[in-house]
């Protein structure tokens, strides 16, 4: 079957391959044929795994480990995925010219080639209405399906492309091969087809192949997109018509608002032939996407106007937007959006033009650079356009840069110290954990809370968002547990535990108060043999050391004065858990 050309990655109705069954059943040497043949285990995809954890046996997991397979993938890989699908999705249709080589036509995608071969750059941006394009009769049609499949990020295997030909038909399609790479002006296609006997090497090229291959794709949406997009007023947004054969070969136009500002001048708008009741304001529809929560509409002032509200417009492109599930049955639908029309239709995203922005870039380019002041709402967009990864990749902004990995907060605040100015709204972050069902970012906020609870605990927003999560157990009985309480008693022992292990003092982690009095007592009263040789008592003791406290003492939360900082430590651990505990009785949470 190999030997007539059966594609080996092909996958049955239970999305099985046949190298995924091979590895199930233990067929060592059909496993290695495959494997020789061209089979994948496909990278970045649940396939990827079930073929290495569904191995018979450790000789079979080897064999495949031995053709590199690997779990730490190229982060491009996806994005390579989806441009590849390219060239054989039939719906919904995003192709906008057709490629002819000897006796096959290739449905194509202008931006594609244009950003990728400096010849299509060119030749396009003379004639950007040119629909279809012809090569010479000498070029063989599978030359062109290798130049394609490699301007649309596949793995090009010459083995693959010259299967089934005799001598002289090879020489003919490398020489052909060859022409087109002249042409197109891409030096590496003849490279990237050679075979490589040795995998590793394989797999570095393959990696700087994507990432050339991104880096092409990001400047051209930059160049294009980003430097095209227009802004208006909210108001004349419908005056906007955008013909459909345009420079940049786009087939849609994506709407971001701007959050309404107001001025506090005395004055109407400033601006010439704006009307303060021209435009309505716009309703979110889509939830919070620019804060948590999102409440009533505070009244203005009469002296206070609003300034209209701007529109961003971004032209981009269908095929690009179809790694969003939204998009996708969007343009699959039978509804407008989905419809020809003789300009671009407008599509309004409910979200500022700065997280339209980072959603397009992550789109075309696979970057997530945005910074910390809109990662929230990058997340709320993400999870309404279900783009999973965006949203997993926003959540480790989030926990990252919000300062909230146990190493950093310990070294910052050792002793639950705070900034004076937080870097984020710790509750809008776990809110929006919840909302959008991300878990690190409830981790995060809870760990957040716990090395800075004294901060917290007396704040009337952490009683209420504690009811809140007490609220999210359906049918909760009075003995259930409140999650977020847990988390946070959780990281609270961690957060002391880790001192006090490393001190060789674990044993002060006892939650008895007992266990609490008698440190803090030998902690002070606690006589050296050269003390009781000179004939120090333990009150001469206490004189001198309430001498020093009285310079700089050691006091806990409750404003004790403690022996040392590991007795400070072991007290106002037993002061934040009773503290805890009579919130829970204050709100009737028997938790």
């Amino acid at each position: 079957m190999i030997s007539l050309g059966v594609n080996v990655n092909a996958r049955d109705r239970f999305d099985y391959t046949p190298l995924i069954l091979a590895s199930l059943c233990g067929h060592y040497e059909v496993i290695r044929l495959l494997l020789e043949s061209g089979a994948l285990c496909e990278r970045d995809t649940f396939q990827g795994e079930r073929c290495l954890y569904n191995a018979l046996n450790d000789r079979i997991r080897n064999l495949l480990l031995s053709y590199d397979y690997a779990k730490s993938t190229n982060p491009l890989q996806p994005l390579a995925a989806h441009i590849t699908s390219l060239l054989s999705r039939d719906t919904p249709k995003t192709t906008d010219i057709t490629v002819a080589a000897y006796d096959q036509d290739f449905e194509l995608h202008k931006f594609i080639l244009a950003a990728r071969s400096p010849y299509f750059a060119k030749k396009l941006a003379a004639a950007p209405t040119t629909t279809s394009w012809k090569l010479p009769q000498s070029i063989p049609a599978e030359s062109l399906g290798a130049a394609l499949q490699y301007l649309y990020f596949s793995e090009v295997s010459l083995r693959r492309v010259t299967h089934g030909m005799n001598d002289e038909e090879e020489l003919v399609v490398l020489d052909g091969i060859e022409k087109i790479s002249r042409q197109l002006e891409i030096p590496k296609l003849f490279e990237s087809i050679t075979e490589v006997s040795d995998r590793r090497l394989l797999r570095q090229q393959r990696n700087e192949e994507l990432d050339r291959g991104r880096d092409q794709l990001q400047n051209w949406f930059q160049d294009n997109v980003v430097k095209n997009k227009i802004s208006v007023d909210a108001g004349r947004v419908d005056d906007i018509k955008w013909d459909r054969d345009n420079s940049i070969f786009a087939d849609i136009l994506l709407r971001a608002d701007e959050e309404n500002i107001e001025d506090g001048s005395d004055q109407t708008d400033a601006s010439p032939g704006a009307s303060e009741s021209s435009t309505p304001p716009i309703r979110n529809t889509l939830g919070p996407l620019n804060g948590i929560p999102i409440g009533p509409v505070k009244s203005r002032s009469p002296s206070r106007h609003r300034q209209p509200r701007r529109s961003t417009l971004f032209p981009v492109h269908r095929a690009m937007l179809l790694r969003s599930e939204y998009f996708q049955t969007m343009f699959s639908s039978s509804f407008r959006e989905a419809q020809d029309t003789p300009y671009l239709q407008v599509i309004t995203v409910d979200c500022t033009p700065a997280v339209l922005e980072a959603v397009l870039i992550f789109l075309y380019t696979e970057r997530a650079d945005f910074g910390l002041d809109i990662a929230i709402d990058v997340l709320f967009a993400a999870d309404h356009l279900f783009i999973e990864k965006l949203k997993q990749r926003a959540a480790l902004i989030i926990s990252t840069l919000g300062n909230g990995s146990t190493s950093t907060v310990e070294s910052e605040n050792p002793r639950g110290a705070t900034d004076a100015e937080e870097a984020i709204d710790v509750y809008e972050v776990i809110r929006a954990g919840w909302d959008t069902r991300v878990q690190r970012l409830e981790e995060f906020g809870a760990r957040y809370i716990a090395h800075r609870l004294e901060k917290y605990i007396d704040e009337p927003e952490f009683s209420d968002i504690v009811t809140e999560s007490a609220k999210r157990v359906q049918a909760r009985q009075e003995t259930d547990t409140v999650e977020l309480v847990d988390d946070i008693r959780y990281y609270l022992s961690e957060r002391f535990r880790l001192r006090f292990e490393d001190s060789g003092l674990d044993e002060m982690m006892d939650e008895s108060p007992e266990a609490v009095e008698q440190f803090e007592d030998s902690g002070i009263d606690a006589q050296s043999p050269q003390d009781i040789q000179s004939g120090k008592t333990g009150l001469d003791l206490g004189s001198q050391l309430d001498d020093q406290f009285a310079a700089g003492a050691i006091r806990t939360l409750d404003g004790e004065i403690a022996g040392d900082e590991f007795a400070q430590d072991a007290i106002n651990y037993q002061i934040l858990l009773g503290k805890i505990d009579a919130l829970l009785d204050n709100l009737n949470l028997d938790a």
